[in-house]
């Protein structure tokens, strides 16, 4: 596409990514779409990162900085404050995006000035780029508050988005106090009246391993829990609250006896449900094998 298009500011934050920085890195300067600025920060790795990101950054020509680590959201928020573009798109330094991906969201937004937010579906791949078995697509659609409070599950998959760089101002960018930045980030945008929409397409590939945040149950609760509670004045949040906590306590159970039990007890009974009581079935089978 001609440099007439819009300016697209990629966004990378880089923690002890050796092993995929480079599948990343590539996958962005190889789109389709040529208008693109590439920002990658290197958020205090300790291990081959910088040396890899210093040396694609020499041979691609993109910004590139090392430093010491401020987490995530801080250095998303680092190189939003460097970027140019009329879009912004935040990328996981583990996940790769499709090569026609910039390409395709750019058409869309710039016939759909009403959307804020783009992104569409993933598809899951190990640590050697093995597609998984199974996969999750979903159709078209487009989310506002309501549905981003009550459905979180609608929302955009994180490699795949696409975010007008003045909504995401307007919001000031990430939240430094929450681990879990997506999530947070699309109740404060839908909040304010931004649209998102989530095309059929699949835009990234999103690595699963070892390290994915998802997979610390505490805490994924905690932060999620915070970013809620921001909302609790919203005649949804009870039942937005007790649902998240049953679906935390179903997963804990099964690893965290312990844990699971705390989940439990901030669950209102009026909100009890069959995936709460399997959970307890994990907590008694447990508890017995625990005796034997």
């Amino acid at each position: 596409m001609h440099n007439s298009y819009p300016l697209v500011s990629v966004i990378i934050s880089c923690y002890n990514h050796d092993k995929y920085i480079t599948d990343c890195i590539l996958s962005v300067v190889k789109q389709t779409y040529n208008n693109i600025e590439l920002i990658v920060i290197d958020d205090g790795s300790s291990d081959e990162s910088p040396r890899i990101l210093h040396e694609l950054s020499q041979q691609h020509g993109f910004y590139f900085k090392a430093r010491d680590n401020k987490g995530l959201s801080a250095s998303l928020n680092e190189a939003i404050s460097l970027s140019k573009g009329k879009y912004i798109c935040p990328l996981g330094s583990d996940d790769i995006i499709l090569l026609d991906k910039i390409e395709k969201q750019v058409k869309f937004l710039e016939n759909r000035p009403d959307i804020a937010v783009c992104g569409g579906n993933i598809i899951c791949i190990d640590d050697y780029n093995n597609v998984k078995e199974k996969q999750r697509l979903k159709p078209y659609r487009e989310v506002g508050f309501k549905k981003m409070l009550t459905q979180p599950k609608e929302g955009p998959a994180a490699p795949t988005v696409m975010i007008h760089s003045s909504a995401l101002k307007e919001v000031n960018g990430f939240n430094t106090d929450i681990k879990l930045e997506d999530l947070n980030l699309w109740l404060k945008l839908t909040y304010k009246g931004f649209k998102i929409a989530v095309l059929s397409d699949i835009l990234a590939y999103y690595r699963e391993h070892d390290n994915n945040t998802y997979k610390n149950h505490r805490m994924m609760t905690e932060e999620i829990i915070k970013t809620y509670n921001n909302y609790r004045n919203e005649p949804e949040y009870p039942f937005v609250i007790n649902q998240f906590l049953t679906s935390m306590f179903l997963k804990v159970s099964k690893y965290d006896p312990k844990y699971a039990i705390q989940i439990l007890r901030q669950i209102d009974r009026k909100y009890y449900s069959f995936k709460l009581f399997k959970g307890m079935t994990y907590l008694i089978t447990s508890w017995i094998k625990s005796k034997k």
